[in-house]
């Protein structure tokens, strides 16, 4: 089997486990309660609430146009994978039925928010997201070096604003910052908590990895290494990436070189250019 389908093949099935529980968050915990989570489902829940409409159509006809952006800003496996994960959770919103598993508010946010982290934390480990600001987050961090995270925190800041303005309950707002808060605390123990990871790649295969990697808009310094112990001579690539993309750096290394070695460290911050730009 080609690398890339077998990829497709192990990662839609944990795409869809993700969705499982995102889904779960929403109808078990979030929803009963008329709590938002951030993003686009955040989005999708407050006019359900307001109208009336189904929340999980809602959240996939809201995805489509980011989905769109992403396609042509991003790649296609990359959002291929997203969609995955949009489309099974709109699915798994219409098959589990909204019900009470927490009567207490504060319950239902915290464990509703930590569902929610593990199905968007597994989608983003394997390379895909659960949509929305996920994706916005990584065309963003792709084209400039902004704070996403205050980003994403700002916009769900939005979100969160206009259900006082709509609903004019302060508790519903502050127990859904709470579901937000705890998502997020999720996905950062299962992905990267960091928003820009340094990769050092040791490999004896530069050229083929510098033809894979030099397409990506991010600077690559080659150091020449030796080894302690076999005395082989090697090249070491260090790249800056965010966590958005470490999925997909990791793959392209290992179906290029399989016995790479990648050390990942957390980068506090970076001085200078962090986007390669375009020779003029």
């Amino acid at each position: 089997m080609h690398n890339g389908l077998k990829r497709y093949v192990i990662n839609m099935p944990v795409m869809a486990v993700g969705s499982l529980l995102v889904a779960a968050g929403f109808n078990l915990f979030l929803i009963p309660h008329q709590l938002l989570s951030g993003g686009l489902s955040g989005v999708s829940m407050m006019i359900g609430y307001v109208t009336g409409f189904n929340i999980g159509w809602l959240y996939l006809a809201l995805n489509i146009p980011v989905l769109v952006w992403g396609w042509y800003a991003l790649g296609r496996r990359f959002v291929i994978l997203s969609a995955v994960s949009v489309v099974t959770a709109a699915l798994f919103l219409q098959l589990i039925p909204i019900n009470h598993l927490a009567d207490d508010i504060l319950l239902g946010a915290v464990f509703g928010g930590i569902l929610i982290g593990f199905g968007s934390g597994l989608a983003l480990r394997y390379g895909g997201s659960s949509g929305g600001f996920d994706v916005v987050a990584s065309i963003v961090t792709r084209r400039r070096d902004l704070p996403v995270g205050m980003i994403i925190f700002l916009l769900n800041g939005l979100v969160i604003g206009l259900l006082v303005i709509i609903l004019r309950n302060w508790d519903l707002a502050l127990y859904s910052l709470i579901a937000i808060f705890s998502a997020g605390k999720i996905v950062d123990l299962i992905h990267v908590r960091h928003l820009k990871v340094t990769a050092f790649i040791i490999t004896t295969k530069t050229e083929e990895l510098l033809a894979k990697l030099l397409s990506h808009p991010r600077g690559i310094t080659i150091v020449k290494t030796k080894g302690a112990y076999s005395s082989a001579e090697r090249d070491m690539l260090m790249t800056v990436r965010t966590k958005y993309e470490l999925a997909d750096l990791c793959k392209m290394i290992v179906s290029v070189d399989p016995h790479a070695f990648i050390n990942i460290v957390e980068t506090a911050g970076i001085v200078g250019d962090f986007r390669k730009e375009d020779p003029a």
